[in-house]
């Protein structure tokens, strides 16, 4: 005390400031520059033992919020002398944030939320809402994301950095890469055409799958070990697989398999290559894309489906002949033409075959 009352008497002199608030002053400076000087001798120290940016990034935001939590009530202590306990100061201030700064207080809400239970950290690949990206820094009002997607396909980066409010962790569920398994699931759909040789295609697929995915479903085995103790996950099956369906225009084998979520396009690439590998050295398999085909029932097909092999009277035809056309003797229309059964319109048309338009 005796050390800080010249400084609080040239301070009264030279800005005609009253000795008590002179000397609050002054306090409330020497706590804010030691607790400063504190902060730098602490990282200094930290980051000459540590070289990892994780735990760097962590020894500043922890040491920054330390810092000003105990200076805040330190200085408060001094200017509510006055006013009464720090409870009542508190009290006070939370009632007017609350009702002037709704916003800001559920940001700062959703900092907490954040820090106490941990729904994503710094270096996270999370999505909330329609924005998602890499958590690159964490702050008391919002977070910050090194944004993948939009533009760009396979989830890898646009570069571009979004600020985004820590209040949308209760309005929006957010979606964490990285947290639990760790692992997502990636689909690569490859459509051949009906006429291929589809066993063989989902064979070499099955090959292709294993090829890549054999490393990265025991790694995933074993975290997902680690997981169970926390999240209820399990699976029965993480090895790569090929589901067979069929479209309008082919078969389509889908192959189903484990990624690293950040390596998602570049594995991807890598088994889209080996798979035009495989299928230019094979002649009876043929992927199947967007072209127009004309098919004429009485030549092609299966040999027991052709209009030819089928007996069809013209009795049987004409009753729902009138009943398509509503009116008798009436002229087949297009559109009448194009969705009636194949082996009818031959019976009707004997001299003409059908012609049919294909997507695929």
């Amino acid at each position: 005390m005796e050390i800080s009352q010249p400084l609080t008497e040239w301070l009264q002199k030279h800005t005609g400031i009253e000795a008590i608030t002179s000397g609050k002053l002054l306090a409330s400076f020497l706590i804010i520059v030691g607790f400063a000087a504190i902060r730098w001798i602490v990282l200094a120290v930290a980051f000459r033992r540590w070289v990892d940016i994780k735990i760097r990034y962590r020894w500043k935001k922890t040491s920054l919020y330390f810092t000003v939590i105990i200076a805040t009530i330190l200085v408060a202590r001094i200017w509510l002398e006055g006013v009464g306990s720090l409870v009542t100061y508190f009290g006070i201030l939370s009632a007017g944030l609350a009702i002037a700064l709704k916003e800001l207080v559920a940001n700062f809400v959703g900092w907490i939320f954040i820090i106490w239970r941990h729904p994503f950290e710094v270096g996270d690949r999370v999505q909330i809402g329609d924005m998602a990206g890499d958590v690159i820094d964490l702050r008391i009002f919002q977070f910050t994301l090194l944004e993948i997607g939009n533009w760009v396909d396979a989830d890898q980066s646009t570069g571009r950095i979004v600020h985004v409010n820590n209040g949308r962790i209760f309005s929006d569920n957010p979606a964490n890469y990285s947290k639990g398994f760790q692992h997502i699931w990636n689909e690569i759909p490859v459509l051949v055409t009906f006429e291929s040789n589809w066993r063989k295609a989902k064979k070499l697929l099955m090959d292709i799958a294993n090829k890549h995915g054999e490393e990265m479903s025991q790694a995933a085995a074993d975290r997902l070990l680690k997981a169970a103790r926390r999240f209820m996950i399990f699976y029965t099956t993480l090895t790569p697989t090929v589901y067979t369906s069929v479209q309008d225009c082919g078969v389509l084998l889908t192959i189903r398999h484990l990624c690293d979520p950040r390596k998602r396009r570049g594995t991807t690439q890598n088994i889209w290559e080996d798979i035009l590998q495989a299928f230019s050295t094979e002649d009876d398999i043929d992927f199947a894309y967007p072209t127009q085909r004309f098919y004429d029932n009485t030549v092609e097909g299966k040999p027991g489906a052709r209009a030819d092999n089928i007996s069809t009277s013209k009795t049987d035809i004409w009753p729902a002949f009138f009943t398509r056309a509503h009116s008798p003797g009436r002229n087949l229309r297009q559109k009448d033409r194009m969705s009636w059964p194949s082996h009818q319109y031959d019976a009707l048309n004997p001299r003409i075959s059908l012609v049919l338009y294909q997507r695929c």
